[in-house]
């Protein structure tokens, strides 16, 4: 397994702006790659873009239009895309019971699903034109096991491995390697108000270099349609789903 070359390879985040996006743009940026951060946070984006040397562009990834803009920013700018990774995300989808609110649901889902369908469909053309390359999608551990604190959180991150673990294989053949980063708390801004509240019940928060280093182990394989748990004090890895029941 080769170590990921980044000198001379075109990288797109969105959600490039902040926290994780931020932090793995610039491990990519040290290895040389070039970058386009899609963000909606314009003054953090453009003077990251700026620092990196890179390219800021605004997507609000509930818009397909915004995902194909900055795919087509890449391409104009360093004349292909060899990394696509789908990082824009939020929580928070609301209650279910009386509480239940559409609109915030509607942004939750369109954001942590639609944005991941966008990007990817904005991503396989150029992807295709460079001969293949990589897609990962920020999922999380709440898309791997029961959320009750945030169902629809959790319903989209699990939505999102379910569509990574079947676009894998079925883009493997054209050496598109589609994957899914699945951490567990991060500490950045996401986090909002929980942070304290997860600490209060000494529940681990992972260091976000932490969710870097599993970000490029990914880009280190070779295997496709994998969901990659990220927990404090362990090493990171492709979980391991069983085998659905067969037919009698």
């Amino acid at each position: 397994m080769a170590a990921f070359d980044g000198a001379g390879k075109v990288a797109l985040i969105t959600g490039g702006s902040n926290g994780i996006g931020a932090a793995v743009a610039r491990r990519l940026a040290a290895g040389g790659a070039r970058l386009v951060l899609a963000d909606i946070d314009d003054e953090r984006g453009g003077a990251l873009a700026e620092e990196l040397d890179g390219r800021y562009v605004r997507c609000d990834v509930r818009e397909p239009a915004d995902s194909q803009a900055a795919v087509t920013a890449a391409v104009e700018a360093f004349g292909g895309l060899d990394v696509a990774f789908l990082n824009a995300g939020i929580v928070g989808g609301g209650d279910l019971g009386e509480g239940f609110d559409p609109d915030l649901y509607r942004r939750a889902m369109s954001i942590n699903l639609d944005g991941v369908v966008y990007g990817v469909h904005a991503a396989l053309p150029a992807l295709r034109a460079r001969g293949g390359g990589d897609i990962i999608a920020t999922a999380s551990m709440a898309g791997l096991t029961a959320t009750p604190f945030d169902p629809v959180y959790g319903a989209n991150k699990a939505a999102v491995i379910g569509l990574v673990r079947a676009l894998g294989p079925a883009y493997a053949p054209e050496a598109i390697r589609v994957n899914a980063l699945c951490p567990s708390f991060a500490d950045t801004a996401i986090l909002g108000g929980m942070k304290a509240e997860l600490e209060e019940r000494g529940f681990p928060i992972l260091e976000v270099e932490d969710v870097v280093g599993a970000f490029m182990a990914i880009l280190d394989g070779e295997d496709s349609g994998e969901a990659w748990f990220v927990v404090p004090g362990r090493e990171p890895g492709p979980f391991k789903f069983r085998g659905v029941p067969g037919p009698r």
